[in-house]
Order: structure tokens, then sequence, then C-alpha cells
């Protein structure tokens, strides 16, 4: 115990330090528990030995990997993407491992060997691919579909390969009878568990939930996980099978999310453990001597299974630009590649040699992986033409449809929240352009009649072709600060005066948004908070004109520009309604150089409630302030008040 204390505290010192350093990179953290193995473990400064037990620790994080995959494994959506899972993804899967095993044997590598290679070059990062992917929005584009489908197949892979690889280790004359008898146990151990499993999964979870204790839930998952685990392990199986049957299992009852919510700590702790004695496993020195081996195996993983995804791709009838993405994400290896490593030294039959070159190899090529991703579409717009065609006929359809139109409010992104906010605008006969980057998505919608092109929000020329010129208010309806802060950063370069409204999930970039020109942010856990608090004021007797009067209190604390908007049930659509107006201080503004004080504007009954300044954000509306040619001012009042403004304002 005392032994392994301060091993504990190195790792995970180390751990988080390096972690720490790589995500401020923008680095997958994978990659740095593979690093901090490297440099502690036994090969390189010897800080931590290589020690049965803590490899055996280290299986668990397989185990619980493996659990979180049966939980993600869908039989209907497996079933809805066949061609690409059974097709695509099968036929990249055995020409990789076939080839890689023909060029393993070419250089005097045993087959067993170069069968291990074969299927460890043959993954793909399902980890860092589908992150990247979903931070994209890009899951449900053509080559998010087609990526996600090839990485449900590897995953699958990976089942027979446990079972597989310890049986190849022995001697030839053994070989076929070692392999039926494992593949006769994992046919007996997976019709027994899919078929008595299924039968008491589910009245066992619902016994255990009907005593409400979250600890008892907890040990009763880790029991199942760990335990089919076990039975697998009893059958001279692999533990990760059963962890990943036990996953499969939960995943057809109801408590799957909860499940997935429980085991998450458990699993991303002992997962990190894992990847640190992955990298514990490479020989620094050994890759030094073999450096070279190292490049080449690298570039031929890369090019070799570019070259192999983008053919697939084009034989199963993706366009070329799909077939482009699919391959640039799926080139690299993956972290399964380093759990079937793991497997094949732990049996220690394998030359190790030839091991420690692939595993240098797929560790640098991971590191190759969010460069590959970041420039996808720079990569794919310089090597295929058709694409900047396709590109300016949407802009050119954008263009044309927007060519009419005059005041109307472009929003940005066509998920729930923008066609939602369309629907409201139409009714108000307020003409809309909705723009959207999912293909599908756009395709379902115009179908359906609905305003909507494709085109990315955050490019200069797209918003250009919806007329900005002409609009009469920008609205990003997706909770993303960074493309936010581009499409700000266009819309106050082409027009400033332009009111734009941004939604974020909560207040953390409000600041920044504001600084940037947005007109007004809305959190969504804001307003849940407002919703979840007059829903339960009301629940409790409250009445309803008291929870009106205290919503009413709360957003104009919130959104200063909403006074005007919410005066009360007896109010009508008169003009001496308070409504919003922009206006630009132009170079002979008889208001420029003045003070709001002298100009007196709520004499007129017009209120200043935001000032934006170019290239310095919104400035605090405060009577000393003095206006400057290309201020933005925001004035609240009646429609003949605001008229009145104006006229003060403009010529004196």
């Amino acid at each position: 115990m005392h032994d392994a204390l301060p091993v504990a505290v190195i790792l995970l010192g180390a751990a988080v330090a390096v972690v720490v350093l790589f995500r401020r990179l923008s680095i997958p953290a994978i990659l740095g528990y593979l690093l901090v193995g490297a440099l502690i473990g036994p090969n390189a400064f010897g800080v931590v030995a290589d020690t049965d037990s803590q490899r055996d620790l280290a299986e668990f994080g397989v185990v619980f990997l493996m659990f979180s995959v049966g939980l993600e494994f869908s039989l209907p959506q497996l079933m809805s993407m066949r061609r690409t899972v059974f097709g695509f993804g099968a036929s990249q899967v055995a020409v990789v491992m076939a080839i890689v095993m023909a060029i393993a044997y070419a250089a005097g590598i045993a087959w067993q060997t170069g069968l291990v290679i074969g299927g460890v070059l043959a993954m793909s990062s399902t980890a860092i691919v589908s992150k990247t992917l979903s931070e994209t929005n890009a899951l449900q584009s053509a080559h998010g579909r087609q990526i996600m489908g090839v990485l449900l197949f590897q995953d699958l892979a990976v089942i027979p390969l446990l079972i597989l690889i310890p049986a190849l280790g022995f001697p030839p004359e053994a070989l076929a009878r070692e392999s039926l008898i494992a593949a006769i146990k994992a046919a007996v151990v997976l019709v027994i568990v899919l078929a008595v499993g299924q039968r008491i999964m589910r009245p066992l979870f619902n016994l255990v939930a009907r005593q409400k204790s979250s600890e008892l839930f907890v040990l009763f998952v880790l029991f199942v996980a760990l335990g089919l685990a076990f039975v697998t392990q009893l059958a001279g199986l692999s533990l990760a099978l059963g962890a990943f049957l036990a996953g499969m299992l939960i995943s057809e009852t109801e408590y799957r999310y909860q499940v997935e919510d429980y085991i998450q700590p458990f699993r991303d702790v002992l997962l990190g453990l894992f990847f640190v004695t992955i990298g514990m496993l490479l020989d620094v020195f050994a890759v030094m001597e073999h450096f070279l081996a190292v490049i080449a195996v690298l570039v031929l993983l890369l090019g070799m299974k570019f070259v192999i995804v983008f053919w697939l791709g084009r034989v199963f009838g993706n366009e070329r630009p799909t077939a482009l993405r699919t391959a640039l994400a799926l080139a690299p290896a993956g972290e399964f590649g380093f759990v079937l490593l793991a497997l094949a030294q732990k049996t220690d039959r394998f030359d190790n040699g030839p091991l420690q070159v692939v595993l240098a190899a797929s560790l640098l090529s991971m590191l190759v992986t969010p460069l590959l991703l970041s420039r996808m579409e720079r990569i794919v717009l310089y090597f295929v033409e058709s694409e900047w065609t396709q590109r300016a006929v949407a802009l050119h359809q954008l263009a044309v449809k927007a060519m009419a139109q005059r005041g109307h409010v472009i929003i940005c992104g066509y998920g729930r929240s923008g066609q939602a906010l369309a629907r409201f605008l139409e009714r108000e006969k307020v003409p809309v352009i909705a723009l959207d980057s999912d293909p599908e998505r756009v395709r379902q919608a115009a179908a359906a009649g609905d305003s909507v092109v494709y085109g990315d929000a955050s490019r200069r020329e797209v918003l250009s072709a919806a007329a900005i010129s002409r609009a009469s208010a920008v609205v990003v309806s997706f909770a993303d600060t960074h493309k936010a802060l581009g499409i700000l950063a266009h819309v106050r370069d082409m027009r400033p005066e332009l009111p734009v409204v941004v939604r974020t999930f909560d207040d953390t970039d409000v600041r920044k948004l504001k600084d940037a020109g947005a007109a007004e942010i809305v959190a969504e856990v804001v307003e849940g908070s407002l919703m979840l608090s007059t829903q339960t004021m009301l629940q409790i007797g409250i009445s309803l004109d008291v929870v009106q009067s205290r919503l009413k209190e709360a957003r104009e604390e919130r959104y200063r520009l909403l006074p005007g908007f919410f005066h009360g049930a007896t109010d009508d659509g008169t003009s001496g309604q308070a409504r919003l107006r922009t206006m630009v201080v132009g170079p002979d503004a008889a208001c420029e150089g003045k003070t709001l004080a002298t100009l007196n504007l709520t004499m007129l009954g017009v209120t200043v409630t935001a000032i934006r300044r170019p290239n310095a954000g919104n400035v605090d509306v405060a009577g000393d302030i003095r206006l400057k040619e290309g201020d933005v001012l925001v004035l609240l009042g009646s429609q003949e008040d605001l008229a009145k403004a104006e006229i003060r304002l403009l010529q004196g």
C-alpha cells in the first residue's frame, strides 16, 4: 500500500498537468494520457515500474470502455445503416487487414503478428472523430453518416479480434483447434447471455430502481458489468467481451441513459489510467532505434487508409467531396487499436519489435487527427473543383431567393429554435430567410415549403447573398459562441446598425458577445429558470397577476430592450405602443459631438437603451457621453415620439 501510494500520486499529478496543457492547446486528452505513460514509464525515465497489478487495474478501463460501447449499441440503428455498416465498414476493415498482412508477410513478420497489426491499423478514433463531428454539427451530414457507419463496424470488429488474438499465440498445429474452441465458447456465452439476460435484466432493474437508492443502483450496474466480464473470463475469453454484452443488454432497457450517467466517472478515470499504461508500453529507445521504420509505418498508414477509404467511398456511391471527407477522418489510427495492442503484448507470444513500431506510429497518427479534421474543408476545396461550383450554385440560389426581400430577418441555423422563431415571425407577416449548413435538413424543410437555404452563416459571402444590406435583423439561433462571434464581426463590418440577437446556453459568454456587438443575448438557462419560477408560483397558489408582474420585472432586469414589449394584457397594437428603432450617427448628424444630456430625448418620451460603437462594442449609456460618428443608437418609444427624436438627432 505504501509503495502504491507514491505511484498513484505521480500518475495523477502528471496526468492532471499534461491533460490541462493539452486541453488548452485543443488537443484530445487521450493523447495527453499516452504521453504521460510514455514519459514516466519503465522504458523512458523509469519513474513508475510496469507491474502486473497496474496492468490489471488498467484493464478495468477497457471493461468500462466496452461497456459504454455496448450501451450505445442500437440494433434498429444498425439495421437502418446496414449498407454503410456491413458494406462500407466491413470492406474497409477487411481490405486494410489483408493489405497489412501481405506487407508484414513480405517483410518476414509472422502472419499472426501481421494479423494483429492489421487489426490495429484498421481502427480509427471513435472518441476524437465523433466528438469533432458533434461539435461542428456534422453528425447528420452526408460524410458524418458515412463516418459513423464505418466507426460502428470497427467497434463491432473489435469483439471477434478480442476473441481471436489470445488464440493466435498457440503453435500452428493447435491454432485451428484453439480458435474453434474460442469461437464455440463465444457463441455459447452469447446465446446464453442474450437469451437469458434479456428476460431477467429488466425485472431486476425494476426491482433495484423501486428501492429509490442511488448507491444500490450503482452497485447493481457495477455487478452486472463486472459479473458478465468475469463470466466471459471464466470461459477463456476476454473481460472486454463480457462488458460489451452487459452494455448491450442494458441498452434494451429504459435505464440506459441513467446507467450512462452513473458509469461515466468510473469509465473516464479508469480509461485515463488505461491510456497511461498503454503509453508505458512504448519503448522510447526502441522507437528511436527504429525511427525511420516508425515514420515509414506512419506515412503508409495515413496514405494507405486514405486511398482505401476514398476508393471504397466512391464504390459505395458517395460523391467525391463526401468520400474525401470520410477518408480524411478515418485515415489515422484509433484508441481500440491500443486495446488490441495491450491484449497482444499481455499474451507475450508476439514479436515485440514490430508492435513497438506500430504503437508509436499509431500514437503519432492520432496526433494528426485533429489537424486533419480542422483543415478538412480547405483540403476538400483544394482537391475538388466541383465543391466550388456547388457553393457558387448555393450562393446564386440564395441571392435569387433574397432578391425580392426587404426588411426580412436572417435566421442563422434552422434547428428547433430557428424553426420555432421562423413560424412566429411568419405569423406576423415578417419575411424570413433561414440559413443552415445541414443539407438533409435544408432538403426536407424546403420540400415542406419553409424558406430555408443551404449556407454557412459564418461566411461573409453567404450573409451578403442573403441580402443583409436590406435585412431588418439577424438571429443566431444556435448556441455556438465561436461561430456567433464570426457572424457578429461580419455584421459589424457590413451593417453596424443592424441588430443581432444571439442564443447561448448560459451567461458565460455574454460580455464577450456584447463587446462584439450583439444587441441582445438570450440564455437558455435564464429562460428556463424564469419558466420554472413562474410555473412553481402558479402551482402553489400565487395569483396570475402577481406571477406576470414578477416575470415582467425579471425580464426587464435581464433584457434591457424588452420593457416596451411587456406592458400587460390590456395593451393593443396601436401606434402609441413602445417599440425599438436603431439609428446610425452619420457625419452630418446634428447630434455628432453632443452629449445625451444636452439632447434631452427623454422630454420627447424616447429612451436610449443602448449605444454600440465601432471597434468598441456596447458602451455605457450615460448623460455625459458624447456621440461620435458611426455610433449606433437603440431608441425606445412610440412611433410618433421616435420620429420626433430622429428629427432632433439628425437635424437638431
